[in-house]
């Protein structure tokens, strides 16, 4: 591709395609943030989330042929960065650790809290629910998606994505009304 003219994404797509490494490293940082996003928000771990960005963009290099157009390609990496996040926790699972609830809970102080305390004890509990529902979260409340995109990303029924959603959110709020001491 030459430097300065001007490329339309379908374009970039037909270049990268044919082997063009500019089109396809435009592509790549078109959709670094959104890919690198996913996963941190899923696995918060910098080192791991980088990682699986970069294995995701090397799959997207062997399926380019695949790809039809820029929006293809934001929802291919969408849906095969998720999965890969699901993969890596269930694979995680396996490994003994000492889960979050055997970690003695601070004492929650009848003050009012920052709310940066409180997002960061809900991202906290939020890396203790399962996989999947874990990945709904992040596809809803970070990509602002809506179930029925979601449900296409994951290839769930959007009926499945809304109640996993309202399983997942109710499984949040217990542990937060434990955490905090607050009576239903």
């Amino acid at each position: 591709m030459l430097a300065g003219t001007e490329q339309t994404g379908g374009d970039l797509v037909r270049l990268a395609t044919a082997g063009d490494r500019d089109a396809f490293a435009t592509l790549v940082r078109m959709n670094q943030s959104m890919v690198y996003s996913l996963a941190w928000n899923s696995l918060r771990d910098q080192a791991t989330a980088e990682e699986l960005a970069q294995d995701v963009f090397m799959e997207l290099y062997k399926a380019l042929p695949s790809v039809e157009s820029p929006a293809h390609v934001t929802n291919w990496l969408r849906r095969v960065a998720t999965h890969r996040c699901i993969d890596h926790v269930r694979r995680e699972r396996s490994r003994p650790k000492i889960a979050l609830e055997d970690v003695p809970e601070p004492i929650a102080d009848e003050s009012p809290v920052s709310d940066f305390l409180m997002v960061e004890k809900i991202r906290g509990m939020t890396q203790t629910l399962p996989a999947r529902a874990r990945a709904v979260l992040v596809l809803r409340y970070q990509e602002d998606m809506e179930p029925t995109e979601i449900a296409g990303v994951l290839g769930l029924p959007v009926n499945t994505v809304k109640s996993q959603l309202h399983r997942a959110l109710g499984l949040l709020r217990t542990k937060l009304q434990r955490t905090v001491g607050v009576e239903k």
